[in-house]
C-alpha cells in the first residue's frame, strides 16, 4: 500500500480548497461536519487502496455509502453523501456542478433487527482482510467484542472488571483466556477470547501502549491490532467483496448473542430467562431485555 497522508490531514486539505473559493461552504458548523466525514471516507479510501480521499470516483462514492448505510442513520449518510459530493464537484471535479450523487438508504435499523453473521460468513469476510483486522473479526465474533472495545482491550489481571453482578455460568461451556475491555459508560467487562486466538493476539502485544484518536476520542492502545473505525470500516467493506451485504461491525454481537443462547439453551440446558441473564453479563447489558434486540 502506498504511503498517504493521515486523513485528518487529506480531509482538512480538501476543506482548505473549499474554503479559498469563498461562498461553497458558509457556516462553519457545515464546515466541521464535512471535515469530519471525508476523513472517516479517507480511512475507507486507504484502507481499500482507492488513492486516498481525493482518488475516489463516484462509483467508489456510492459503494462506500452503501457499506456505511449498515452502519448509521440516515442524517449521518446523507451528510456523509454531501461532504463527498462537494468534494467531487469543488475540488476532484469528478463530477460536474449539476452532477450529483444518488440517495443512498440507510438499512442501520433493518440490520439491527434481523441481521447476524454466521460461522461459515465470518471465515470468509475474515479471509479478505489484513492480520491485523481478520483477527479482530474472529474474536469479535467469538468474544462479543465492539469495535471500539479493541483499543482498551488488556488480560483481566492487568486491568480488572467493574464491581457489577456476575451470575455464576457466565461462560460455562465455553474454553479460553480472560481479558476485560472498557465498554459503554465506562463499564469494564469480562471477555473470554479462546485460546488459540488469545495466542495470536498475545503475538501483538506492544512494548509500549500508543495513543490513538478514533472518531474524536482518545484512547490508548496495547495490541497492534484492528480496532475502532478502520475495523468497522474494513469488516463491511470486505463483507461486501465476501458475501454481497454488510451488516456493520455490530452484526459480529449478533452472531455472539446468537450462538451463546443456543448454547446455553441446549448444550447447558438453561431456561431462555437464565441464558438471556447470563449472555446479557457477557455482552455487558446487565438488562436482558436489551439483549433480546440481538436474538431477532
Amino acid at each position: 500500500m502506498g504511503r498517504f497522508a493521515s486523513p485528518e490531514k487529506q480531509a482538512a486539505s480538501v476543506l482548505k480548497v473549499v474554503q479559498g473559493r469563498g461562498n461553497v461552504l458558509q457556516s462553519v458548523g457545515t464546515v466541521h461536519n464535512y471535515e469530519q466525514r471525508l476523513t472517516i471516507a479517507a480511512r475507507y479510501a486507504i484502507e481499500n487502496r482507492l488513492g486516498g480521499l481525493r482518488g475516489m470516483t463516484p462509483n467508489d462514492a456510492v459503494t462506500y455509502l452503501k457499506i456505511r448505510g449498515k452502519d448509521v442513520g440516515k442524517k449521518t449518510l446523507d451528510m456523509d453523501r454531501l461532504a463527498l459530493q462537494m468534494m467531487m464537484q469543488h475540488v476532484t471535479h469528478k463530477l460536474d456542478s449539476g452532477q450529483k450523487l444518488p440517495v443512498i438508504k440507510s438499512e442501520h435499523k433493518q440490520v439491527l433487527k434481523s441481521r447476524a453473521y454466521k460461522s461459515d460468513q465470518v471465515k470468509q469476510v475474515s479471509s479478505r482482510q489484513a492480520d491485523k483486522y481478520s483477527l479482530a473479526t474472529r474474536i469479535a465474533y467469538a468474544s462479543g467484542l465492539r469495535a471500539h472495545e479493541f483499543f482498551s482491550l488488556r488480560p483481566v489481571a492487568e486491568q480488572a472488571m467493574s464491581n457489577r453482578p456476575s451470575h455464576g455460568m457466565k461462560f460455562t461451556g465455553r474454553n479460553g483466556d480472560l481479558y476485560t475491555v472498557i465498554g459503554k459508560g465506562g463499564l469494564i467487562r469480562e471477555v473470554m477470547i479462546p485460546s488459540h486466538l488469545a495466542e495470536q493476539l498475545e503475538k501483538r502485544r506492544l512494548e509500549v501502549p500508543r495513543r490513538i484518536d478514533d472518531r474524536g476520542i482518545h484512547y490508548q492502545q496495547f495490541y497492534a491490532i484492528g480496532a475502532g473505525q478502520g475495523l468497522s470500516n474494513s469488516f463491511s467493506a470486505a463483507s461486501m467483496r465476501a458475501v454481497g451485504w454488510s451488516a456493520g461491525f455490530h452484526g459480529l454481537r449478533h452472531g455472539y448473542a446468537q450462538e451463546r443462547m443456543k448454547e446455553l439453551q441446549i448444550g447447558q440446558l438453561q431456561s431462555y430467562d437464565a441464558a438471556l441473564l447470563i449472555v446479557s453479563q457477557e455482552m455487558g447489558h446487565f438488562r436482558p431485555d436489551i439483549t433480546e434486540v440481538y436474538l431477532r
